[in-house]
């Protein structure tokens, strides 16, 4: 099968990115031809036969003037259907798999595949992963800028309650482009035209449920993991977070908890806005942002990571990791956290948001080696989808069969 991938960032940036260049890595292996399509940046590591991308859109730079178009562009992308459509001609893809593409390449990328698709006669399947809410909530993120609340007020298309709760950077001009974003591809029913929506978790699944467009296009298909050889590392007294330093990750609860059991070692590896805070922490150590065998090896060495998150997660990689590691985690009871730690067994959850519920759980971790001992050889036996198992779902979906995917 001839596959381009579609998504705004081709270079390393989080989850979506991880994702997308797994799948093509293990496409490639069994033998598809496998192109992507995006944004052009420094740092792209992957591309199409004919080098054509998006221009690099940064929201958060740019001149007076790129500002002051970038409302129009986040709705409707002339430049993104124009540079999408050489790639088409030449690809000829059988499937054209989305993922992240809101803002800045936007729908109209859709709109662009299946004018190709008559035009040329040649069908195309459109298969979309979530990585957020975007197709549900303006901010992605179902949560409420002003009131720093989950919030499902947009589930029912009421995306009003974006520019009320001034969701998008606690902007109102940025909310209020978001609201209309969503509004206007709304009334032109551009997501129809999607074949089939992959969610990672049965939570993303009841949340683009709700949606009637979406309720009988929906399957779910866990990310895939890969076992590692880190099982047998030499555990070390600390306990790890890795990931971004943010209010909605949990850090705040994390930060009071930490002073609350001052015996107790905390790493944190990542960056982000409370690194200030972490930094007055005695008991706690900032390494940084970690890649690679450095990163690895804070994982496997762990006596448990901990994952305090307080937004609705989707599949969080850093949760599956850690346990493909041989590291217990103590994670949240939200989003879709719940679905990737057999509880009592690879790890414990706790009460999302709530300190003493997170202080108890990381105490008895902490004090009983006996305990995490026994769910790190569990960890062993956890079960994630490897690349050929998922490659086999994914190639079902591809070719249209719309079985449920996820058990």
């Amino acid at each position: 099968m001839r596959i381009l991938i579609i998504n705004k960032f081709l270079h390393p940036n989080g989850g979506s990115e991880t994702y997308i260049f797994q799948l093509g890595a293990v496409l490639k292996a069994h033998g598809h031809e496998v192109q992507y399509f995006g944004m052009e940046h420094e740092g792209r590591c992957v591309g199409n036969e004919v080098s054509s991308y998006t221009s690099d859109m940064d929201f958060h730079g740019g001149g007076r003037l790129a500002k002051l178009t970038y409302p129009v562009k986040t709705v409707y992308s002339a430049e993104a259907r124009k540079k999408l459509r050489p790639v088409l001609d030449a690809l000829q893809p059988d499937v054209c798999h989305l993922n992240n593409f809101n803002y800045q390449l936007t729908p109209s990328i859709i709109l662009e595949i299946r004018e190709w698709e008559r035009q040329t006669g040649h069908l195309v399947r459109i298969v979309y992963t979530a990585h957020d809410y975007q197709l549900i909530c303006p901010n992605h993120m179902l949560r409420n800028f002003l009131t720093d609340q989950n919030c499902e007020n947009c589930l029912q298309g009421h995306f009003l309650s974006c520019l009320r709760g001034r969701c998008i950077h606690g902007s109102l001009s940025k909310s209020a482009v978001g609201a209309a974003e969503a509004y206007f591809w709304k009334a032109r029913g551009v997501y129809r035209q999607i074949d089939t929506l992959i969610c990672p978790t049965h939570f993303m699944k009841s949340r683009l449920d709700s949606n009637p467009v979406f309720a009988e296009k929906t399957v779910v298909l866990q990310n895939f993991a890969e076992p590692v050889l880190y099982q047998n590392h030499q555990k070390k007294p600390y306990v790890l977070y890795f990931g971004r330093f943010s209010k909605e990750k949990g850090i705040k609860t994390l930060i009071s908890v930490c002073r609350m059991l001052p015996e107790v070692h905390f790493i944190f590896a990542g960056s982000g806005p409370l690194s200030e805070e972490i930094a007055l922490l005695p008991n706690a150590e900032n390494v940084g942002f970690q890649t690679g065998e450095a990163l690895q090896t804070l994982i496997a060495q762990a006596s448990f990571s901990v994952y305090p998150s307080e937004w609705y997660e989707n599949c969080p990689y850093s949760v599956m990791e850690s346990q493909m590691y041989g590291t217990p985690v103590l994670g949240a009871d939200i989003g879709g956290i719940p679905e990737l730690i057999a509880d009592g067994r690879t790890g414990e959850l706790f009460e999302s948001g709530n300190a003493d519920s997170l202080k108890n759980k990381t105490e008895t971790l902490w004090y009983n080696c006996a305990l995490t001992d026994e769910y790190s050889k569990n960890c062993r036996e956890a079960h994630f989808l490897t690349a050929e198992q998922y490659y086999d779902r994914i190639m079902a979906i591809y070719q249209g069969r719309q079985e449920e995917q996820g058990e």
